[in-house]
C-alpha cells in the first residue's frame, strides 16, 4: 500500500511538473519557446552520458566526420530536440504559412494525391527534424493520420501528451499503441482505407536485418508488411526545420513495391528501400536526426 502511494504521488509530481513546464512555454508564444528549448538543451545535452551513444553512432556510421564534426553534428541533435519540445504546446496552433511559424510544402502533389486516394495510405518518416509537426502538417493538408506510439511510464503525463497529440492532428483518428495489439489495430484501420504513419528508425529486435549507412541495423517491418499486404506504395516525408517553429515539410512518392512470389524477401526489399530513403534525408541533414538511441546491434556500445 506504501508503495502504491508513493507511486500515484510520484507520478502527480511529475505530472504538475510538466504541466507548469507546458504552460510555461505555451505563454512564451511557439518562437520563444522554441528558442528556449533549443539553447538551454544545446548547452547541457552533450555534457549528459548519453552524448557518448550518439558519438558512438557517428563514428560507426559516418566515419568521415574528424571529432570537431561529431561535436558540432551532436550540439545540433540536442538544439533541435530541445526546439521539439518547446514546440510541442503550440502545434495544434500551427498552420502552413508563407512566413513565420508554421510550415511550407515541398511535394504538394504527393500530399494531394493522398487525399484523393480512396484506399488505404502508409507514410513513413523517422525521429528526424520536428517529427511532432508531421501529423499536424497532414491532418491540416487534408490526409488526418493515424500514428503509433510508445506509452509514457507515468499515465499523467501519457494522457497529457496523447492530448496535446490528438489536438495538433485537429482530427478524432486514433493513436496505436506499439506492440501486437496496435499492430492489429492498425491493420484493421488500414483495412477499412484508414491511413497510417509509421516512424522506422528505432531498434526493432523483433524485425529483421537490413543496412543502414552500410551497417546492419535491426528494422521494424510492419510498414513494408502492411504495404504489400494492402497493395499500398508507402508514401514519405519528414518535417524540416528552417527556423524557430518553423518547418519545411518535404514529401516523397511513394516506393515501388516488389512482388518477386517471395512474401519475405519482399517484405526485405522493401524495408530496404525505405532505409535506404532514410539515410539519404540523415546524410543531407546529419544533426536533424535522433542519433541518441542505441541503432546498431550491442556490440558496437560495448567496445
Amino acid at each position: 500500500m506504501t508503495q502504491d502511494w508513493l507511486r500515484r504521488f510520484r507520478y502527480r509530481a511529475e505530472a504538475l511538473f510538466v504541466a507548469g513546464a507546458l504552460a510555461l512555454l505555451r505563454r512564451l508564444g511557439p518562437v520563444r519557446a522554441s528558442n528556449l528549448g533549443g539553447a538551454v538543451a544545446r548547452a547541457i545535452g552533450p555534457l549528459l552520458p548519453v552524448s557518448t551513444i550518439a558519438d558512438i553512432n557517428l563514428r560507426y556510421a559516418m566515419p568521415e566526420l574528424d571529432a570537431a564534426a561529431r561535436r558540432r553534428v551532436i550540439r545540433g541533435v540536442w538544439e533541435n530536440l530541445g526546439r521539439t519540445v518547446g514546440e510541442l504546446p503550440h502545434l495544434a496552433h500551427l498552420g502552413p504559412a508563407a512566413e513565420g511559424p508554421g510550415w511550407e510544402v515541398a511535394g504538394e502533389d504527393v500530399v494531394r494525391a493522398c487525399r484523393e486516394k480512396s484506399g488505404p495510405v502508409i507514410m513513413f518518416s523517422a525521429h528526424i527534424g520536428c517529427w511532432e509537426v508531421m501529423p499536424r502538417a497532414m491532418g491540416q493538408g487534408g490526409v488526418p493520420t493515424a500514428t503509433f506510439y510508445r506509452a509514457a511510464a507515468n499515465p499523467e503525463i501519457d494522457a497529457l501528451i496523447k492530448d496535446m497529440r490528438q489536438a495538433a492532428v485537429g482530427a478524432d483518428v486514433p493513436l496505436f499503441t506499439k506492440g501486437g495489439r496496435g499492430a492489429r489495430e492498425a491493420m484493421q484501420y488500414l483495412a477499412g482505407g484508414g491511413r497510417v504513419g509509421i516512424l522506422i528508425d528505432q531498434k526493432m529486435n523483433e524485425g529483421i536485418e537490413a543496412r543502414l549507412f552500410g551497417r546492419p541495423a535491426m528494422t521494424a517491418a510492419s510498414a513494408a508488411a502492411f504495404a504489400l499486404r494492402y497493395r499500398c506504395p508507402p508514401v514519405s516525408g519528414y518535417a524540416m526545420r528552417i527556423g524557430p517553429a518553423r518547418f519545411r515539410i518535404v514529401m516523397q512518392p511513394g516506393l515501388p513495391l516488389p512482388y518477386t512470389g517471395n512474401h519475405q524477401a519482399d517484405i526485405a526489399a522493401l524495408t530496404q528501400a525505405m532505409n535506404d530513403r532514410l539515410e539519404s534525408w540523415i546524410r543531407d541533414w546529419p544533426e536533424g536526426w535522433l542519433w541518441l538511441h542505441r541503432r546498431f546491434p550491442l556490440e558496437v556500445y560495448r567496445r
